[in-house]
Parts: structure tokens; C-alpha cells; sequence
């Protein structure tokens, strides 16, 4: 107990200074997420299916927001960026990287940590070392932008070969239109300049991070869009996407019936009758190619709780 308590203190400091390492131990991790169990990473991160990140994509932002805040995490939101595929979506497993203004002896001894783990290169591509297919970098560079910028293209590329997916960032990058030609790659930041990064350090891989309004772990799911990224729980995905999902279907058939004006507003936008309800089954039974779910799933969903 004594211990698990001295790794809470530490993951809740978000700082790798007491901790003998970079990045966080899979032990860490895992005392860091315990309501996650399902499959892991090696390094300790929730492993959340493919297939969920797959249906997350067509998830609206205030859908997956409104699920999180039901549940009490109100502050997993962030808006206002600047995107570079506005029209493309992004989810994948997060990796995190905090980083802070340079301080000499600090960041000296970040240094001698890396080299004594073999890390190799300048510590702002040390995240991008451990990235695997599905995962997407989350860093918190603190809003800064002029000598602030984590990546370039070159980095960029190393990012999308290794994930396949883009970055999130709270700060900036370079080489902006390098990084459009990269094809499948995308990125939500707060600013772009074509300054090379100084005066900041890496403090911590895969610590808790905040990004803005959201405190983020790693192994979250993240769910990146034109309105904002949404950072979700490992713990809660699959039921974000199911009622994200059932909520989609209600809609999907509410404003088909207000439209042939079969019920009124009211009766759609409160609790529905079991005429409704009748009514709905029907209609998903008419038209299964609009489940973006097992049917099994959906059944089961419905049996669960009260719509």
C-alpha cells in the first residue's frame, strides 16, 4: 500500500525529477489507469481495440463530450486549434509528453537519464522513438510558439511512419507545408513559426499531461476533429462509442418522423412512449444498414437502459 501510495504521488506531480527515469514504468502506468482491464501495451498503456477507434471516427465531439460529462469527467475538451486537415478525422492510443521552460540543471540531468536509457537524438524526438502503429503524440508545450516548435517534417515523417496517425499539440510546429505533403499525416496545434525550438525541455514521457481545458493520461483514446479533440478514458471508450452510436440511430430516426410529421417535437424530445419505442424497433429492423453496431450489440445496449 505504502507503495502504490509514493507511485500516485509521483504520477500526480507529472515530473520524472524523482522517479529515475524519462518516462513512466508499465507498473506506473497501470497504477495510473487501474479501472482498465483489458489488454496493455508493453510499456503499460490501456490498449484499446482497433475496431473502436475505427467507429470512433464517426462520433460527433459533442456526443462523445456529452457521454464523459454524465459520467463526471467534465474536463476532457479542448477547442480552438489550428488544423492542418481540417476535413479529417484522427483517433488513436495516446502517448503524452510534457515539456517545460529550460532550466540548465534541470534539463542536464534530463540529458544523463536519456543517455544512460540509449535514448538518442535531441529529447524532443525521444516521444517519437517509442510511438507504434495507432498511437497519436499528445504534447504539452505550454502554449509556446516563437521557439517553440516541436517538429518539423523531418520529424513529422518519423511520427506518421511509426503511427500512421498525426500529433496533437499545445504549442507549435515548423515546416508547415512540408508537413501538409505528408500524406495521411495531420496535426492540431496552437500556432505555427518557422523558429527552431529553444529554451524548453522535455520533462516527462507518458506522465499525465494537461492540454488546456483536459487533463489527459496515457493510453486514452483521443478523438481529433475541425471542432476540437475530445480525450477519452480508456475505461469508458467502448460505452462513448455505443451510446454515442444509439444516440446517433434516435436522432437518425427522430428527424426522419418529424419530417414526414408523424409525431410532434414534443413527443420526440421527451421520454418516448412505448408506441415510439414500438415504432423504432421497427425502423431499425427496416433499415440495418444504418447500425453502425452488431445488432447483438444494439440489443444488448437497449436492454441495459432506459431510452
Amino acid at each position: 500500500m505504502k507503495n502504490k501510495c509514493l507511485y500516485i504521488v509521483l504520477l500526480l506531480h507529472s515530473t520524472i525529477l524523482y522517479a529515475q527515469q524519462v518516462t513512466l514504468t508499465p507498473d506506473q502506468i497501470k497504477t495510473l489507469t487501474p479501472e482498465w482491464k483489458g489488454e496493455r501495451s508493453a510499456d503499460g498503456r490501456p490498449y484499446v481495440p482497433d475496431k473502436l477507434l475505427e467507429r470512433l471516427k464517426n462520433i460527433r465531439l459533442e456526443e462523445a463530450w456529452g457521454v464523459l460529462r454524465n459520467k463526471g469527467y467534465m474536463n476532457q475538451f479542448e477547442g480552438d486549434w489550428m488544423v492542418l486537415n481540417p476535413d479529417s478525422a484522427m483517433t488513436g492510443r495516446v502517448v503524452t509528453a510534457q515539456y517545460l521552460p529550460l532550466r540548465p540543471d534541470v534539463d542536464k540531468l534530463i540529458k544523463e537519464k536519456g543517455k544512460a536509457e540509449s535514448r538518442i537524438g535531441a529529447p524532443n524526438s525521444w516521444p517519437i522513438d517509442v510511438l507504434k502503429k495507432g498511437d497519436v503524440y499528445i504534447a504539452d508545450s505550454y502554449g509556446k510558439v516563437v521557439d517553440g516548435t516541436l517538429i518539423g517534417d523531418n520529424l513529422g515523417n518519423a511520427i506518421y511512419a511509426k503511427s500512421a496517425r498525426g500529433v496533437v499539440f499545445y504549442g507549435a510546429v515548423r515546416d508547415i507545408e512540408g508537413l501538409s505533403e505528408i500524406k495521411g499525416f495531420n496535426a492540431w496545434i496552437k500556432g505555427y513559426d518557422p523558429s527552431f525550438i529553444q529554451q524548453m525541455m522535455l520533462s516527462g514521457i507518458n506522465v499525465p499531461i494537461r492540454i488546456g481545458r483536459a487533463t489527459v493520461l496515457p493510453g486514452d483514446a483521443v478523438l481529433a476533429k475541425k471542432g476540437g479533440v475530445v480525450f477519452i478514458p480508456a475505461h469508458l471508450l467502448e460505452d462513448v462509442v455505443l451510446t454515442s452510436e444509439f444516440i446517433a440511430l434516435r436522432d437518425a430516426f427522430g428527424h426522419q418522423r418529424l419530417r414526414e410529421g408523424k409525431y410532434t417535437p414534443g413527443q420526440i424530445d421527451t421520454q418516448w412512449t412505448d408506441e415510439i419505442k414500438k415504432d423504432f424497433l421497427k425502423w431499425l429492423d427496416a433499415n440495418p444498414d444504418k447500425l453502425p453496431m452488431s445488432r447483438q450489440e444494439l440489443d444488448q445496449f437497449m436492454k441495459d437502459r432506459t431510452w
